[in-house]
């Protein structure tokens, strides 16, 4: 799978970790985040991430600040991306399960390195139901 990531200067640490991790699983990584914590602006982290996913050049898109906050309102502004903040595996199951997020969105100042993998590892193994959660995403504007 070809999964697009993207990170601000809260999150570089925990992007390492994820990227590792999603190599040593197959999964082939294009990093739009940055490697260095000086301070930067999320936006221009997610608007590329998000304009991958709906240009459908990436499979998936995660995006990691500090809150998650920021990097999910403005990918949640391109059309087509259903972008959903997880702080935990279950969450992450949840919102790819029920509203097929195509990116997560994790909050940095707040998850662990491992807590961060788990999150990713739940929300990629975990497939969309459909059925009444279709419905409900197809009332979602696009």
């Amino acid at each position: 799978m070809k999964i697009a990531i993207g990170n601000d200067h809260a999150g570089v640490a925990l992007k390492n970790l994820i990227s590792t991790y999603l190599k040593k699983t197959g999964h082939d990584v294009q990093n739009f985040g940055t490697d260095s914590e000086v301070s930067c602006d999320y936006p221009d982290i997610a608007h590329p991430v998000a304009m991958v996913v709906q240009n459908s050049e990436a499979d998936l898109g995660i995006l990691i600040c500090g809150t998650a906050n920021g990097v999910a309102m403005t990918a949640n502004k391109h059309k087509g991306i259903r972008a959903a903040i997880a702080w935990n595996s279950e969450i992450a199951g949840i919102v790819h399960a029920h509203n097929n997020a195509n990116i997560l969105c994790i909050p940095a100042r707040f998850v662990t390195g491992d807590e961060g993998v788990n999150i990713v590892e739940k929300y990629l193994s975990t497939s969309f139901e459909g059925g009444r959660h279709e419905n409900r995403i197809k009332k979602i504007p696009c």
